[in-house]
């Protein structure tokens, strides 16, 4: 529906120009603000987990020279030596030299220890327990022991970290680090060194993890049971398919994901090289978006207070504008009809009660000013009735083309009577030019008529020099019906004569008339070798050119009082055909002049041959 109110429309565009303004502002900063958010958490994510998986790997480590410390002790290596039919004296000397060496020191150092044992490949064992409740171990639990470290641990004798213990009722809360040895005298490595820690120590090392109050952190081994979880139900069991799926997709990633209560969540999980473990970190999504939440609340506020306001100011502005305009309209009404009556002023003063004090002022002396206009236009008319007038008698005043044919028809006569042809040939000459040139010349005539017209203009000049002298023609008698304008070649051959030999036309002089065709021009040259015209004078002629005006009675190049001249002549040509069209000129002094009429190409014409023949 179009609006046809102007306080419709004020109202409406100055609703437009502030609810715009402010809604763009609102969506886009809500936009990015929410987009940077989102990236800041993930940011923030990716560091708490790089960092927990950083000091989860020094801890780790940690454990591992502790266990490279004990293969230093030779009662280690020499109690994996001793034979399966040991005596039992050496096996409690070695177990208590190792505790005393060894595993003691080593509790003290690490207090989360809960135990130490080697197992050797002749079914020797000892255990060393740290705030644990101690157990024995029989011939059978070794081998069972033993058969397990064989199976989940690597033959060349890298660390393995293992969620398992020998302890009872403990396989889900224990991590074992393990690795196959060998004593002096083994060819293998089966044998094999073990502690055992506490897997819920591991929590111990993200105490400066802020993750908020429902994050939570997670570890998952290579095989895809937890590790470590906050839920100790968990710890031993599988991952999910669905979620271990989205875990191999995102690699670095996050990734979202709802939980068993349906949270939706953002995961984020890095591998370590180390351990082959993945440590996983899981925030809400309503906690990390919270930020969020509070921006576009405060922009949905924002937004309503703001329209509330544009409203309110879009009515006062509207009528603070069409009442005085309302008052114009009633004004201008009545001066409609004639009456010429002020309009009333409110008391305020602003820009449009100016307008409308100078509209009074305006109908004042519009009333004033009418009479004035018809006496005016009155004395206008009589003006142009007079310059009307002025213009027939100055046409009446011309001479006669037809008397100048008689008189030269006579001359001819008289020289008949004298026998004095070169007279008849001049007068004949004469009398076609003359007829040629008071037909209109902006008339569209052919080259072959110019070339008419110059050849007569010749024969006259050949008289006045005393001399033979042919122009040659290069012209194809297929451009020989294409439309020129009228006295356009002739006023440039006579240029030639008058200004390109001023000593004289002597036999290496020549003037040349082409023509031809190209990128849709029609084009027609004429060409000398006389002196060329001086860089100044052609510089000046070139401007003259592009004014586009009709040349005054002042030489412009054919000599004074030529009435034509080249000016005139790229004027005509563009009230022909067009100003794209004209004269151009090429000179180079002491070289000659060549002088190029530009003409739309095909056209011609059927009757101006018909004349020129």
């Amino acid at each position: 529906m179009r609006i046809k109110s102007l306080y419709q429309k004020l109202f409406v565009y100055f609703l437009v120009v502030i609810i715009l303004p402010v809604g763009s502002v609102g969506f886009f900063s809500y936009r990015t603000s929410s987009r940077e958010l989102d990236v800041q958490a993930e940011n923030q994510m990716a560091q708490l987990i790089g960092n927990a998986a950083h000091h989860t790997e020094l801890y780790l480590k940690d454990y591992e020279r502790s266990i490279l410390s004990l293969l230093t002790i030779r009662q280690v290596m020499e109690f994996i030596d001793l034979p399966g039919d040991r005596e039992a004296y050496d096996y409690y000397s070695y177990r208590k030299q190792i505790r005393e060496i060894g595993a003691d020191p080593l509790f003290i150092r690490n207090p989360k220890l809960a135990a130490i044992y080697l197992i050797s490949d002749k079914g020797n064992a000892v255990y060393y327990f740290n705030e644990v409740n101690e157990q024995s171990f029989g011939k059978e639990d070794i081998r069972e022991q033993r058969d397990y470290f064989l199976e989940n641990t690597t033959p060349d004798g890298r660390l393995s970290i293992l969620g398992h213990s020998i302890l009872d009722d403990r396989d889900n809360q224990m991590l074992t680090l393990v690795r196959r040895i060998r004593g002096y005298t083994s060819p293998e490595l089966n044998s094999f060194l073990a502690i055992e820690m506490r897997a819920s120590d591991l929590s111990a090392l993200w105490k400066g993890v802020d993750l908020g109050k429902y994050g939570s952190m997670f570890i998952i081994d290579a095989k895809g049971h937890y590790v470590y979880h906050p839920d100790r139900a968990k710890v031993g069991s599988l991952v999910t398919g669905s979620f271990s799926r989205k875990l191999e997709e995102a690699g670095t990633n996050a990734f979202f994901g709802s939980d068993e209560e349906g949270v939706e969540r953002m995961y984020m999980a890095r591998a370590s090289d180390y351990s082959g473990w993945r440590l996983v970190v899981s925030m809400p999504l309503e906690e990390l978006r919270k930020p969020v939440a509070n921006i576009r609340a405060t922009t949905l506020v924002v937004g309503l207070l703001s329209l509330l306001l544009a409203v309110l100011l879009a009515y006062r502005f509207g009528k603070s504008i069409t009442k005085p305009i309302q008052l114009l309209k009633s004004g201008m009404r009545e001066t409609e009809k004639g009456n010429w009556v002020p309009i009333p002023l409110p008391r305020h003063r602003d820009e449009i009660v100016e307008l409308m004090q100078r509209y009074n002022t305006m109908v004042k002396r519009l009333s004033d000013a009418v009479d004035h206009v018809v006496r005016v236009e009155l004395n206008n008319q009589e003006i142009r009735m007079e310059r009307q007038k002025a213009e027939y008698q100055s046409l009446q005043l011309q001479i006669n083309p037809h008397f100048m044919y008689n008189t030269l028809e006579t001359i001819v006569c008289y020289a008949a009577v004298q026998d004095s042809e070169e007279i008849t040939e001049i007068v004949k000459a004469l009398a076609y030019m003359l007829r040629y040139s008071v037909q209109t010349n902006v008339e569209e005539i052919t080259v072959a008529n110019e070339l008419k017209h110059v050849m007569h203009y010749l024969i006259v000049m050949q008289h006045r020099i005393g001399r033979e002298f042919e122009i040659d023609v290069a012209i194809k008698p297929d451009y020989l019906l294409h439309a020129m304008v009228r006295l356009s070649l002739q006023p440039l051959v006579e240029n030639a004569f008058q200004h390109a030999f001023p000593d004289g036309v002597e036999d290496y002089h020549f003037i040349r008339i082409d023509c031809g065709e190209e990128n849709g021009l029609f084009w027609v040259t004429v060409e000398d070798n006389g002196c060329g015209i001086p860089p100044r004078r052609l510089l000046e002629l070139r401007e003259k050119l592009n004014a586009n005006r009709l040349a005054d009675g002042a030489t412009d190049g054919t000599g004074p009082g030529s009435g034509i001249g080249i000016m005139n002549v790229h004027r005509r040509i563009q009230m022909v055909f067009g100003d794209e069209y004209g004269l151009r000129i090429e000179s180079e002094e002491q070289r000659g002049t060549k002088m190029t009429l530009v003409m739309p190409a095909a056209r011609s014409s059927r009757g101006g041959l018909a004349e020129a023949l």
